[in-house]
C-alpha cells in the first residue's frame, strides 16, 4: 500500500505543528515509519514537519502568555516545572544554541518557544535557528529507520519492518513516560 504524496507531507506538517504546540508525541513516529521503503519521501516529509513546527512555534510566540502556556505544558506527559526552568536557564546561558541541546535532552521545542520569547529573544533569529535544530532532530531518527530497512530488506518484509518500527516507538514511549516527570 503506497501513501499518496500529499497526505504524508501534510500529515507531517500537521504533526509538526501539533507537537510544537500541545501534542506530546513527536512526528518522528510518522517519519520513521515512512522511511521504510520511502526514504526520499520521508526526507521531504521532514522538511514539512519542520515547517509545521515553525508555524506552531510562531503561533505560540504570537499567542504567548508564558504563564498560561507553562501551566498547560506542565500538565502534559513528561513535562514538569523543572524542565521548563532548565530550558529557560539553558537559553539564558547558551542563547539559541540551547535549541540543539534540547534535541538531545528530550526537552520539547514548545518550551523553548515560550521561554525564548519571555527572555526577549527576537522572533526571526529564533525561527532561523529552529530550522536546523528541528531538522537535525527529525533526521537523527528518520535516517536510522531507513538504514534498518536496508539492513533487513533481504529477509524481512516491509510490513514487518514497519511493525517493528511501530513496536520500537511503543516501547520507547512506555520507557520515556516511565522515566520522565
Amino acid at each position: 500500500m503506497r501513501m499518496k504524496r500529499w497526505p504524508l507531507e501534510l500529515g507531517a506538517a500537521a504533526w509538526g505543528f501539533a507537537e510544537a504546540t500541545v501534542f506530546f508525541i513527536v512526528p518522528d513516529v510518522l517519519l520513521s515509519v515512512a522511511a521504510i521503503g520511502r526514504y526520499r519521501r520521508a526526507l521531504l516529509a521532514c522538511l514539512w514537519a519542520t515547517a509545521g513546527a515553525l508555524l506552531g512555534g510562531l503561533a505560540l510566540w504570537v499567542l504567548a502568555d508564558a504563564n498560561d502556556w507553562r501551566a498547560l505544558f506542565a500538565a502534559l506527559p513528561a513535562i514538569d516545572a523543572d524542565m521548563i526552568r532548565n530550558a529557560s536557564s539553558r537559553l539564558a546561558a547558551d542563547g539559541l544554541a540551547a535549541l540543539f541541546v534540547g534535541v538531545l535532552t528530550g526537552t520539547p521545542y514548545k518550551i523553548f518557544v515560550i521561554e525564548a520569547r519571555e527572555l526577549g529573544f527576537s522572533l526571526l533569529p529564533f525561527l532561523l535557528v529552529s530550522i536546523p535544530a528541528r531538522l537535525f532532530r527529525l533526521l537523527i531518527v528518520t535516517s536510522p529507520a531507513a538504514a534498518f530497512e536496508r539492513l533487513t530488506n533481504r529477509w524481512m518484509h516491509r510490513h514487518t519492518q514497519r511493525l517493528m518500527v511501530i513496536g520500537f516507538w511503543i516501547a520507547f514511549y512506555a520507557w520515556f513516560f516511565s522515566v520522565m516527570p
